[in-house]
């Protein structure tokens, strides 16, 4: 049995807005900018497109099934099992990489000579607090995350601030080019534009965590829309402001080979590096801590319906389904001792679109079906989204490309020889 419904409003967009800053910020925009240089804003611009689409047809279907498994659940209800079995794995290795590239981003700004060890002592702490009960994670995200933004509009009006008082440091190579780049756009500059976006997206997919939640806050049909399109807003206006802010202080040339991002924004200023590397650190662990929490109740209701081992939806006193969100935490403690930061978000993001691309196609089907509650939408957004989801997807590297729809066609295919050898529930 469930704890019961003890998350409100502002706790649910406090999961959201935590998953979503600590990636977005502090391990993002270095390969992103690799790929798209001086039209990196374009990106977000096209990231955060994707991820309102995404999130206007999630708001809904959380409206309609305010349960736990996010689309999983919903492609399951509304689409077909194995759309929402597909949706599911997607969640649960996209967010497992996000866990283990979030961990070592912790350990990079931490200790640069041995993330490894910080990234395993991350995610084993962040088991530790999520199995204490989810009304603990809300806060824990709630105060961070505003903490967070805080910082960032100091860290970026000081830099602001910098730059004006030395001119000289000003960009004049990033800048005015970026605006020539924007005018004479060409396919390869197109191509870099939808592979930086798909990475972005990374940055963005963390207001999932709100819908995965379902059993767990008040008022679900009304406060999970809410929250969600509360997290992502408010997350959307603290990025692009950052991405503009990047370009201008730090270049589009330094900002593409930089693992430190804000750090060197605010290099020019009083603020020293070990309080950005702490706070870094700290929101890093908020996201790490939300994700946890969404993969566990994922599997968990994966579990309920046979689709994974049945004791992986066990709970515990707390309600917490602590065993799911353990196996996860191993998996992501294998992808750390990789150590490879940019495959593991590359890895994530296409698993994560994979899984929106099924929420999409099943809010589009559920208004076909009549099943509406609350908030109403243009048929058309969930179809932009769905073909959205697969451009971005097809733009990430192909290495990352390989590694994830490899793990859901074997997933899948194993799900067909269970089903065909009658030791699953008929389709």
């Amino acid at each position: 049995m469930a704890a019961g419904r003890t998350v409100g409003l502002w706790g649910a967009t406090g999961i959201g807005a935590g998953a979503m800053l600590g990636a977005g910020v502090f391990a993002v925009w270095g390969p992103a900018t690799q790929q798209a240089g001086l039209l990196l804003v374009w990106a977000v611009v096209l990231a955060s497109v994707v991820a309102v689409l995404n999130a206007l047809s999630t708001a809904q279907l959380a409206a309609v099934h305010p349960v736990a498994g996010g689309a999983y659940t919903f492609g399951r209800r509304e689409t077909h099992r194995y759309a929402g079995f597909v949706a599911g794995i997607g969640f649960v290795v996209g967010k497992t990489a996000s866990v283990a590239a979030i961990a070592l981003a912790i350990g990079s700004y931490l200790w640069p000579a041995q993330p490894q060890v910080v990234a395993v002592a991350a995610i084993v702490a962040g088991w530790a607090l999520n199995a204490r009960g989810v009304t603990r994670t809300a806060l824990v995200a709630t105060v961070i995350s505003s903490g967070v933004v805080i910082a960032l509009v100091a860290f970026m009006i000081l830099a602001l601030g910098a730059q004006g008082a030395a001119p000289d440091r000003a960009t004049e190579s990033s800048t005015a080019p970026a605006l020539e780049s924007t005018s004479s756009l060409d396919l390869s500059s197109a191509g870099g534009v939808l592979g930086a976006a798909g990475l972005i997206f990374f940055a963005f997919a963390g207001y999932a965590r709100i819908a995965t939640l379902g059993e767990e806050v008040n008022n679900p049909s009304r406060t999970i829309p809410r929250a969600i399109l509360l997290a992502l807003g408010g997350v959307l206006v603290v990025y692009l402001a950052l991405a503009v802010v990047l370009m201008s202080v730090v270049g589009a040339d330094q900002l593409a080979g930089s693992t430190t991002p804000v750090a060197d924004l605010v290099a020019a200023t009083a603020v020293p590096a070990v309080l950005v590397a702490v706070i870094a650190a700290i929101a890093a662990f908020g996201s790490l801590v939300a994700l946890m929490a969404g993969v566990g109740r994922t599997t968990m209701a994966m579990g309920r319906e046979g689709d994974v081992p049945r004791t992986l939806a066990r709970q515990g006193a707390t309600g917490v389904p602590w065993l799911a969100e353990g196996v996860s935490g191993a998996v992501a403690l294998m992808l750390v001792a990789v150590g490879d930061l940019g495959f593991a978000i590359a890895m994530s993001s296409f698993a994560v679109l994979v899984y929106y691309a099924v929420a999409n196609i099943s809010a589009a089907q559920a208004r076909r079906a009549g099943h509406v509650s609350g908030l109403r939408l243009w048929p058309g957004v969930s179809v932009a989204g769905a073909v959205l989801c697969a451009v971005l997807a097809l733009a990430l590297p192909w290495e990352a490309i390989a590694a994830s729809a490899g793990a859901l066609v074997v997933a899948v295919l194993a799900r067909v020889i269970v089903d065909r050898r009658g030791m699953a529930p008929p389709l």
